[in-house]
């Protein structure tokens, strides 16, 4: 299996799959969501380390992507300022960026979900931001509590983000498709009323210990 054939594999198991697959590990914290809620994601960071409200660093980075990188850009968590918008974004696809994850916010989002960009971020400020400052690029980032750096898989949909250390991958993939098998037993057993919850995640002794059966 390729590289690419991993990182789909990824991004169809899912974000909070491939979560509690790799022992609850690796989740960004709720406030970071996709401004499409039907955006899909998956690809190697390229981490971008951005001063407050000055974008002069992401012009940069979008230079250095190679096609399926995900930019995964620390702005601090500002949010008056949007420094990235449908300029970047069309100059982002045509070299081929899978998406954009930016601990701050965007701006022209309405644009950004016509072309089809799959963008997560902490809200939206229709405030513009300098270019006089310096960045970072391809230096471990903190967001949302977890460390990324460059080359991890970021894997990304409605339920949130999730970061998978790039020498993790396979077993990620490994434990995720365990899981995805597991939870269609349970789904299959439900469905034909020959068990449920209780039973099946073995909950009955915690019931009776506070009296609930």
């Amino acid at each position: 299996m390729t590289t690419l054939d991993k990182i789909i594999q990824l991004r169809d198991l899912g974000a909070a799959t491939v979560y509690e697959a790799q022992g609850a590990k690796g989740a960004l914290d709720s406030g970071m969501k996709p401004i499409d809620p039907t955006s899909r994601m998956a690809g190697p960071a390229l981490t971008v380390d951005a001063r407050p409200s000055d974008n002069l660093v992401l012009h940069y980075a979008v230079l250095q992507a190679k096609p399926g990188d995900v930019l995964v850009v620390d702005a601090k968590g500002f949010m008056e300022a949007g420094p990235w918008g449908d300029v970047l974004t069309i100059q982002a696809m045509k070299l081929g960026i899978a998406g954009l994850v930016i601990n701050g916010c965007v701006r022209d989002a309405n644009l950004i979900i016509d072309l089809g960009f799959p963008v997560f971020c902490r809200g939206l400020s229709i405030k513009g931001t300098g270019k006089n400052q310096p960045g970072k690029v391809n230096v471990p980032v903190c967001i949302g509590g977890v460390v990324i750096h460059p080359g991890d898989i970021v894997v990304g949909d409605r339920d949130g983000l999730v970061v998978v250390a790039r020498d993790e991958v396979d077993h990620a993939i490994q434990t995720s498709l365990a899981r995805e098998e597991k939870e269609a037993h349970m789904r299959e057993a439900i469905q034909s009323g020959t068990s449920n919850t209780a039973a099946l995640l073995n909950l009955g002794d915690a019931l009776k210990r506070f009296g609930l059966v």
